[in-house]
């Protein structure tokens, strides 16, 4: 450890490698010249390695920060082409999300109201529509019964109604109940 020290007093200022000694360099003739020639920058002897040590810049690269105004519009013309047809793929995601809610919602209204009618056999007394209030008013429902191939059995169709964007919409559900024997 004390060859090392001493090693390191004896070296000359700004040296920094006790092994070898600072040896004065060589003039490069026409350097200056060679390197406009060529675009590169001008480097005192091993300030390109003692850079790329303090993990700047690799030897041999220039330095470069920021963006040009190239790069810079380049981008906003992508963002300008790529935003707009993101933004109606995400619109037409959600109304058609809307539409199949909607829509699942109608079905589970027309199979309880289905079921309803067939229970308390309303389809051979009651009123054949309505809507849904208070709880769905938006949503209305309508009821028909038909006769089926000439027999005791009747077909029984709820249709729920709603309308949405502008258009009207409907869910069916049927079923076949008997009517009993005539007299």
């Amino acid at each position: 450890m004390s060859d090392y020290l001493a090693n390191v007093a004896r070296l000359p200022s700004g040296a920094t490698n006790p092994g070898k000694t600072a040896q004065p360099r060589a003039a490069v003739p026409h350097a200056s010249a060679t390197a406009r020639k060529h675009g590169t920058r001008l480097f005192a002897a091993g300030q390109e390695t003692r850079r790329a040590a303090r993990g700047g810049d690799p030897p041999g690269e220039a330095r470069r920060r920021g963006f040009t105004l190239i790069e810079i519009l380049a981008t906003l013309l992508l963002v300008a082409i790529i935003l707009p047809v993101a933004m109606s793929g995400i619109s037409l995601a959600l109304n058609v999300a809307d539409e199949s809610k909607r829509r699942t919602e109608a079905a589970a209204l027309a199979q309880s109201k289905l079921a309803e009618i067939v229970a308390y056999s309303e389809w051979t007394t009651a009123s054949l529509g309505g809507d849904f209030s208070p709880d769905r008013p938006q949503y209305r429902w309508a009821a028909q019964v038909t006769a089926w191939q000439g027999t005791q059995l009747q077909q029984l169709d709820v249709q729920v109604l709603w309308r949405s964007r502008g258009q009207d919409h409907h869910v069916t559900l049927s079923t076949l109940v008997y009517a009993g024997i005539s007299e």
